[in-house]
């Protein structure tokens, strides 16, 4: 533990240390403070400081001794969580998505973070036109040359750190794209899901607007289900996995829609 600082170290390696402890708490479902302390090969005091944390971003639950994983409903869907999860796989597949981009194109761009992804490359194939109901997208975008920018607007949402709402609704059904790019919380070989029905309903929304829909899924999402069904994975026109599937399950899936594998 000698590298051990009272601040816990850098930003970045606080980051790491604090999504190593997160993926695991959320894995086993729960965790006592040795359990992490041994884990992450810091001191009893940094760790109670990143638990500290991550509780108050509302990723982990304390109870006395250790941590527990917040519901599915509350971490799956939290900004702050989904930014740092599987960052390397949905690089790779954002890289993928974008040899589907033509200049000229109209794009419509979900609030997840595997969009966003692909929104950071979008600079290298303008001109374009993008709509978003993300924040951070539109943060991305806003300066890039050439991009016409589309921010679908609605109910400020803090957990998702996107527009939802009657408004973001009403807005993504006037819109007719030619491609839509949308990731989603869970999926298996027949149907793909998410835990919140608002976001069901703008994420269908999306998809019914565009003449092409790209479904993008990093390993960790599949083979589960969610609360409420949001599409059959026939209504989307091509997936896009990274390379930690399964082979078996690229199959399965090869059997009902395209499908390609990032970094392959």
């Amino acid at each position: 533990m000698s590298g051990d600082t009272p601040s816990g170290g850098s930003a970045r390696s606080r980051n790491i240390r604090q999504q190593r402890i997160s993926d695991f708490v959320i894995k086993q479902g729960r965790a006592s403070i040795a359990d992490l302390v041994e884990l992450s090969g810091v001191s009893h005091m940094t760790v109670h400081r990143d638990i500290e944390e991550l509780s108050r971003r509302g990723l982990l639950r304390k109870y006395r001794g250790g941590v527990s994983a917040q519901p599915s409903t509350v971490f799956e869907s939290n900004a702050a969580y989904r930014l740092n999860a599987h960052a390397e796989e949905k690089a790779a597949i954002a890289r993928q998505a974008l040899t589907h981009v033509e200049p000229g194109m109209s794009i419509l761009l979900d609030d997840s973070t595997s969009a966003l992804a692909l929104a950071k490359l979008l600079h290298e194939v303008t001109p374009l036109t993008v709509a978003t109901n993300y924040l951070r997208t539109i943060e991305a975008l806003k300066g890039v040359h050439d991009l016409r920018l589309i921010c679908i607007g609605g109910d400020y949402s803090a957990t998702h750190d996107s527009f939802l709402g009657m408004g973001c609704l009403e807005a993504v059904e006037r819109l007719t794209v030619d491609v839509t790019f949308v990731s989603t919380s869970a999926m298996t070989a027949e149907m793909t899901y998410h835990q919140e029905p608002e976001i069901v309903m703008v994420k269908r929304a999306m998809l019914a607007g565009a003449q092409h829909k790209v479904l993008l899924m990093d390993a960790s999402k599949m083979p589960r289900a969610a609360l409420h069904r949001l599409a059959p994975l026939d209504g989307y026109d091509r997936l896009i996995v990274d390379a930690q599937v399964p082979g078996p399950l690229v199959e399965e899936l090869r059997s009902r829609i395209t499908v390609e594998v990032a970094g392959t």
